[in-house]
């Protein structure tokens, strides 16, 4: 009798739900107002094969906000939050890999580096995996800074910054730099967070026309991204310096040490399947 008992309990230990984890991914956008990221941020080709990599490849979430505001905004962070909880209570998930892309990783931060701010946000945290940020804004770039002075840009830049709105205005290296002191953890000297926060850095922008590896995501967002690149350092994806994409959390690659053809990203090219990045992401996760 007692053997039976033993062997009973032994079996409810190896079925009980503690012992399972249930996974989910989200993509969450840059900086824009999103109503179908899905189709106008990301793409289905994209999405799609990463989203083969997790444990439950329909355990997945696009997430459309209004990135335009302050991340600590009702329309980027609450909205962020209030989409992540649905999904979470959904799907019963307690394994969440989130992947974010340029400064969606601001709006992350700011949630994981807050667990007081909003009463949804300690229920994120503890399931909140890992993040893996694509080109992250960490440090700001002086893309923002030259937009909200004044200074002149291309008309083309338009696809990328917008003119004049509250996340671009956050973004100002200044900026990124007092709320990395202050509000956010991740960055040098500071707490860190309370998931691992993998980057994977652009660091460079092709435009030649005779190149074929110029028109993955859009020949003319390369060109664009190449008139932005005089404002920035050497290493850069044409909207971000290296060393704000790798301000916060640790580094999982940079671009040509894992890419095809050991090809660079360039911040376009850091939200498609181009070079192998989407199987490189489906592989990790």
């Amino acid at each position: 009798m007692k053997i039976y008992q033993k062997l009973m309990m032994l079996g409810l230990f190896a079925v009980s739900p503690l012992t399972y984890a249930t996974s989910g991914l989200v993509f969450i956008h840059g900086t824009g107002h999103q109503t179908d990221a899905l189709s106008d941020y990301w793409t289905r080709e994209f999405v799609d094969s990463v989203r083969q990599g997790a444990a439950s490849p329909d355990n997945y979430l696009v997430i459309n906000c209004d990135f335009d505001q302050y991340m600590w905004d009702d329309a980027a962070a609450g909205c962020l939050a209030g989409q992540l909880t649905q999904f979470i209570d959904s799907k019963n998930i307690n394994d969440l890999t989130l992947l974010t892309h340029s400064n969606g990783g601001n709006v992350v931060r700011w949630i994981l580096s807050n667990p007081t701010w909003d009463s949804r946000y300690p229920k994120i945290i503890n399931a909140t995996s890992r993040v893996i940020a694509l080109a992250p804004s960490s440090g700001g770039t002086p893309l923002a800074d030259a937009v909200t002075q004044g200074n002149v840009f291309e008309t083309s830049l338009g696809w990328l910054l917008g003119y004049g709105s509250d996340a671009v205005k956050q973004q100002q290296v200044s900026w990124m730099s007092s709320y990395n002191n202050s509000w956010l953890y991740g960055t040098s000297g500071r707490p860190a967070l309370p998931s691992p926060f993998e980057v994977v850095v652009g660091s460079d922008v092709d435009s030649a026309f005779w190149d074929s590896d110029s028109y993955c995501a859009g020949y003319q967002y390369q060109v664009a991204l190449e008139t932005t690149q005089n404002w920035l350092d050497d290493c850069s994806d044409g909207f971000l310096e290296c060393q704000s994409q790798s301000a916060a959390g640790t580094v999982w690659f940079t671009d040509t040490q894992r890419t095809a053809g050991k090809e660079p990203l360039s911040h376009q090219q850091s939200r498609r399947a181009c070079f192998n990045l989407d199987t490189l992401i489906r592989d990790h996760i």
